[in-house]
């Protein structure tokens, strides 16, 4: 597929849409993404066509439904470097898979006065539930520290790494600052001194080419809706005999081999870690946005955010009274968080959506590196393959609204 994103646009409904009377420009992509027609297709036919439970059943539809899921694990596998599908859990989302290792493996593993290594920039998705681990374990939580420039502090990162290290669970790309930060430096630190490490891939995964088995990352985590994908469905992968040694993180049917009144003896991992009815439609509309971006290339996408993320930062950098966050371009994916001076980040958000400008604002689910910084919150843009160079023209044009309502005493 040639990338060109004025056509690829036409593939995404949703942005031909009027707000406020003006034409959408989503920045907004952080927080979720929008849906290719492809992927809206494919769960729409699975409805059609398809629909049945999985696993249990021996009629047509049934074996169609869990072929079409199994399909969908294996090209998820294909995607991140997995050599084996059986290492790759369906979830609801990021969120719920972070909480399954800390629920699985951390409370068979942490014992008092061990500790889990996180970072000042984590999402509160990677940092409540090791809180709650640590407040059950006794565990601690130790933090690598981020510099004023919004990288991570990697002397920080050596100097709290120790023997009493179990698990280092740090964040892929910073979703407020856009910092990549370290992978394979973290890992192999990590590794060496004996450490498991979790990569919170949320905001990276949609973004850039990741190999779990070159990277020999432990534990990955991250969403389908943030990568054009319905939501709903989320994805654990984990090394095999982690997985293999973990309990269930929920009960129930299809995650067993027998059950009496009495006890229970599990499936092997992936089932063990599915139990119910799993999001059998999410999963595949999570395979068809995977098959929209093989077509299109991960390294294109990095390529094309990356130059929109620098016309962006200059067009900020010429605004008078805009206070930028984050690393340099040459540290930072498609996401950029700014404030006006004097003005609260909601109300920047407000007339910008006035302009039909979705952007995001608010600490982020953040709250600790905002105090880090010494702010409530940012306003903050995030770009993906369908946005334009012509859109962020509108930055300019929605700020300079913003300061003639909120720096010249004119009322909305």
């Amino acid at each position: 597929m040639t990338f060109d994103p004025v056509r690829i646009r036409h593939d995404f409904p949703i942005l031909s849409r009027k707000v406020r009377g003006k034409s959408l420009v989503y920045f907004d992509n952080a927080a979720t993404t929008q849906k290719p027609a492809p992927v809206i297709e494919a769960i729409s036919q699975y409805y059609k066509t398809t629909n049945a439970n999985v696993h249990r059943g021996v009629h047509t539809l049934s074996e169609e439904a869990t072929t079409a899921l199994e399909e969908a694990r294996i090209r998820v596998a294909q995607f991140i470097g997995a050599a084996d599908p059986a290492t790759i859990i369906f979830t609801r989302n990021t969120t719920e898979a972070i909480n399954l290792v800390a629920y699985a493996w951390g409370r068979k593993n942490l014992k008092k006065g061990e500790e889990i290594l996180l970072t000042e920039m984590e999402h509160h998705s990677n940092l409540i539930p090791w809180q709650i681990l640590s407040q059950e374990t006794g565990a601690k939580i130790q933090t690598i520290t981020v510099t004023p420039e919004g990288t991570l502090d990697m002397e920080s990162f050596r100097k709290n790494l120790n023997s009493r290290t179990r698990l280092v669970a740090f964040a892929a790309m910073s979703n407020v600052l856009g910092t990549i930060n370290p992978i394979q430096e973290i890992v192999e630190g990590a590794h060496r001194n004996g450490s498991l490490v979790l990569v919170d891939g949320a905001a990276a995964i949609p973004h850039l080419p990741f190999n779990v088995s070159a990277s020999n990352v432990d534990f990955l985590a991250f969403s389908g809706h943030k990568m054009l994908g319905p939501t709903g469905v989320g994805v654990l992968y984990g090394k095999k005999e982690l997985l293999e040694a973990m309990p269930p993180f929920l009960g129930g049917g299809g995650m067993i081999q027998q059950v009496s009144l009495e006890t229970a003896t599990y499936a092997a991992p992936p089932t063990r870690f599915e139990a119910g009815t799993p999001d059998i439609a999410g999963a595949i509309g999570l395979r068809a946005a995977i098959e929209y971006l093989h077509k299109v290339g991960l390294e294109t996408v990095q390529q094309h955010e990356r130059e929109l993320t620098r016309k962006a930062l200059e067009l900020l950098r010429s605004e008078p009274e805009v206070v930028l966050y984050g690393p340099g371009l040459e540290h930072r994916g498609g996401i950029i968080s700014f404030n006006l001076e004097g003005v609260h980040p909601h109300d920047v958000g407000t007339i910008f959506d006035s302009e039909g400008v979705a952007i995001r604002v608010g600490h982020h689910c953040c709250q600790p590196l905002m105090k880090k910084f010494k702010i409530s919150g940012t306003a903050r843009l995030s770009f993906y393959l369908y946005n334009t160079e012509e859109e962020l023209e509108a930055i300019p044009r929605a700020l300079h609204k913003v300061k003639k309502i909120f720096k010249s005493g004119v009322k909305v």
